[in-house]
């Protein structure tokens, strides 16, 4: 299949948050009838995790194919009970990259399953930064994340369809029947979805497609005219990309980035802060978002350019992870992710200003040179690990390991 074939005649929703995803997703899988198709990072057993749980065993339970793909890392840890009620049921478990622990330490650290998709019936399809557990909704406490996601009706479900079938071999897949595509369950949103959209699904791997995402960032960022609007919870990206920004910003298109200001990882605010200074003196604007941690990918540009999916811009997900994000060419959807991606910059940013930033000069300058190139290098020296490509493998008990209440983000 293609990556990044332009579909017209798609119906695409914004859906913020966990507080929106989740009610979306699990009433639609409650109405399959023929296949439900998940991939993701992070599958906890916690309450979010719980209710996926039940709802994919219900479906299971009639006649529903059900395959879910998780990543070995990031759901490495789910309990042997909560997995065997799954295989009971009849539901297809297969893990990326499966590995026990040395000395309690995971060690399938790089080369993650980070996509995040939901398909139902080939009819609605899900995709973008929001995992199944409680920390992408409010009642996680002041570490729940602010992140995006998107429901699809329309011709590039098939694309995604598509994909995510030939990733678990079609393995006892049934063949979509003719009348299917007729059948296009919609309830309002309230944020009023963009109907007749251009839509494009882009991947990454580790083979012949390892720089996808970054291309479509850098024609977008190319072709810019008026304005660019970024939020990217781990923005470490290279040196051709911050040039492509730079550049951007010197044909007078405005560029803005929305970053993490109360991270989730420790050195997150560090890596991005040694970006500032050559940020900043290309005139683009820094908004840390102080609300809470910050989960998202997605992106504006001009009046009618937007993405939407998994990939961050930094080492890991532009050189190691499997990655995947929607491109939309709609306006009504870029007016509605514009509003909301400005309010957050109006109610819940700090404005980081070039006074508040030391210029790097002399031995400043040559030690954030050294750390930049070390960071961004580091994914190369990480492929010269065996086993760059990993297989996507059936689950049993023994490839999970037993519950641990220390988890990846």
């Amino acid at each position: 299949m293609t990556n990044g074939r332009w579909t017209d005649g798609n119906t695409i929703e914004l859906l913020e948050n966990g507080e929106m995803f989740y009610p979306r997703v699990l009433a639609d899988i409650e109405r399959a009838r023929e296949q439900v198709l998940i991939e993701t990072f992070i599958w906890y057993d916690d309450d979010i995790g719980y209710q996926l749980h039940r709802a994919v065993i219900d479906a299971a339970k009639r006649g529903v194919h059900v395959d879910i793909t998780v990543d070995g890392f990031g759901s490495g840890k789910l309990p042997a009970s909560f997995v065997q009620a799954l295989t009971d049921a009849g539901v297809n478990l297969h893990v990326y990259d499966p590995r026990g622990s040395v000395l309690g330490f995971q060690t399938n650290l790089f080369r993650r399953l980070h996509r995040k998709f939901t398909l139902i019936d080939c009819a609605v399809g899900y995709i973008g930064g929001i995992n199944f557990s409680m920390e992408h909704v409010r009642e996680h406490g002041p570490k729940s994340k602010q992140d995006y996601a998107v429901r699809v009706t329309g011709p590039v479900v098939d694309e995604m369809h598509g994909f995510c079938r030939k990733q678990v071999g079609a393995i006892n897949t049934p063949e979509r029947r003719p009348w299917l595509r007729r059948l296009r369950w919609y309830r309002p949103n309230p944020l009023k979805p963009a109907r007749d959209a251009q839509a494009a699904l882009v991947w990454r791997d580790n083979a012949d497609h390892d720089q996808s995402i970054e291309q479509w960032y850098y024609q977008g960022i190319s072709e810019a005219k008026r304005e660019i609007i970024i939020a990217n919870a781990y923005f470490f990206p290279g040196y051709r990309f911050l040039r492509a920004l730079r550049l951007a910003a010197e044909r007078g298109v405005r560029v803005c980035l929305i970053l993490q200001g109360e991270p989730d990882k420790f050195y997150v605010r560090h890596a991005a802060a040694t970006l500032h200074d050559y940020l900043l003196n290309a005139n683009i604007e820094i908004h840390e978002y102080m609300d809470r941690p910050l989960h998202a990918k997605v992106a504006i540009i001009d009046d009618d350019w937007a993405t939407v999916g998994s990939s961050n811009l930094d080492p890991f997900s532009l050189a190691l992870n499997l990655e995947a994000n929607l491109f939309i060419r709609d306006q009504a959807f870029t007016t509605l992710l514009r509003d909301r991606l400005v309010a957050l910059m109006d109610t819940a940013c700090r404005r980081v200003r070039r006074e508040q930033v030391p210029r790097q000069r002399g031995w400043r300058q040559i030690v954030r040179v050294l750390v930049f190139h070390i960071l961004r290098r580091f994914p190369a020296w990480a492929q010269l690990i065996p086993g760059h490509i990993k297989p996507i493998q059936p689950s049993g008990q023994d490839r999970l390991v037993p519950h641990s209440d220390k988890r990846p983000t």
